[in-house]
């Protein structure tokens, strides 16, 4: 892979950047302290804006090394993040990313995760060279499916007691996209 770092990528609605420091109460009260939020995470509810502030300068650290990609999710209409996306795993000999994301309850169902998903597809595929994208969800979480499907990820199964969160041990739904997929499917809406 060529790695490139967290670049700032814009859409329709959003700038995917980098997080900073300033962005913490936003990044607190907007989805970091929402129990909604994090049931099916793998990081617990923050109740402390300490804990907010000590995640994003470890972000802040991260972003000196090319292949840490952690997004804040702003709105545009607001001028605030109001979710993250981010490169959680990744595989070097395979050529894999592996993609998480979050974003407010406040702003669940209005396709933003959707645009940000699909905002960091082709900069993955065309720069960082990846040949595989992929992304999981809880079964009990059959929203963030819906997202990956709409990005174009094929449902690939479902792992038994694979994974764990909030919830505890449990199954995950395997999502994938290859390169030449997305490939042909781009050329078809062309």
């Amino acid at each position: 892979m060529e790695h490139k770092g967290t670049v700032r990528i814009e859409t329709e609605r959003l700038i995917l950047r980098r997080f900073v420091r300033d962005d913490a109460p936003a990044a607190f009260k907007n989805w970091e302290s929402d129990d909604r939020v994090t049931e099916f995470l793998t990081w617990p509810t923050y109740h402390d804006m300490r804990d907010t502030e000590r995640i994003i300068d470890e972000w802040i650290a991260s972003y000196k090394g090319l292949s840490f990609y952690q997004w804040a999710i702003e709105l545009k209409e607001i001028g605030e993040p109001i979710g993250s996306i981010s490169v959680v795993d990744q595989d070097e000999r395979t050529k894999k990313v592996h993609i998480g994301y979050c974003i407010g309850s406040r702003w669940w169902r209005l396709g933003i995760t959707t645009e940000a998903f699909r905002g960091i597809i082709p900069f993955f595929f065309d720069e960082v060279k990846v040949n595989r994208i992929e992304s999981r969800h809880d079964p009990n979480n059959p929203h963030s499916g819906d997202v990956m499907k709409k990005c174009g990820l094929k449902y690939e199964g479902t792992l038994r007691q694979a994974d764990w969160n909030n919830k505890g041990i449990v199954d995950t739904c395997m999502y994938g996209l290859l390169k030449n997929e997305w490939q042909l499917s781009e050329k078809q809406t062309l």
